[in-house]
């Protein structure tokens, strides 16, 4: 073979190559587009309790015992001996708007907040109604609710396969994981249980999964 003919059959070659790559890119493209466009949730919904309170019902603030967890709630995301499968860490941090009698949810996601970055989305109450009372409209300074953060998260388009973390009140952490679609949720949140977390996790048709797992951070958390 003569080097005009080798030349000619590499020339050949290297436009084959070249369509099909391209070729590919035009089936592939479309593929990627259009998985987007089904993905109308998020991935993961972390929900926690705020943090120890101190017992006092006239004290708003989270307890020695609560500041010290939040100042550790960073671990959860973090591999280690204790917690070889870790959380996914947060894109997103929502707490419970703050109310006369309890500040704790959003402080207790404030150290990890500045840890990470990330603002504190305090907009919604953790109330159970979500809709007005009977007088036929909210009080003008009345926060939305549950339902409200539900429909934010599940039509929002930047929440859309992102890992949130709530922090909530326990009286209505039940009807939230619900609101969320989690499967077969707790019916309750016990009194004196601080160190849990939710997992709500989609998948791509949005079906939801729910774990109740330990946190593990300080001494005398539960171990399962």
């Amino acid at each position: 073979m003569n080097v005009v003919q080798r030349i000619g059959r590499f020339t050949i070659l290297a436009v084959a190559l070249t369509v099909a790559s391209i070729s590919c890119g035009w089936t592939t493209a479309p593929a990627r587009d259009e998985a987007k466009k089904t993905t109308n949730h998020p991935q993961q919904i972390l929900i926690i309790r705020h943090a120890e309170k101190t017992g006092d019902e006239s004290d708003a603030h989270l307890s020695k015992r609560g500041k010290e967890r939040a100042a550790v709630l960073d671990k959860l995301f973090v591999a280690s001996k204790d917690r070889p499968d870790p959380f996914p860490r947060p894109d997103f941090i929502f707490a419970a708007h703050n109310s006369k009698g309890s500040h704790r949810p959003v402080e207790t996601v404030t150290p990890l907040a500045m840890k990470l970055k990330l603002p504190i989305n305090e907009t919604y109450e953790s109330k159970l109604p979500d809709a007005p009372p009977a007088g036929g409209k909210e009080k003008a300074d009345s926060a939305p609710g549950m339902l409200a953060l539900r429909d934010k998260l599940f039509s929002d388009s930047k929440y859309f396969g992102k890992t949130i973390l709530v922090s909530w009140r326990h009286g209505s952490i039940p009807e939230l994981a619900k609101t969320l679609k989690a499967s077969k949720p707790p019916a309750k949140w016990e009194d004196e249980v601080f160190d849990r977390v939710w997992q709500i996790s989609y998948d791509e048709q949005g079906h939801a999964t729910f774990l109740d797992r330990p946190q593990r951070l300080l001494p005398g958390d539960s171990e399962k």
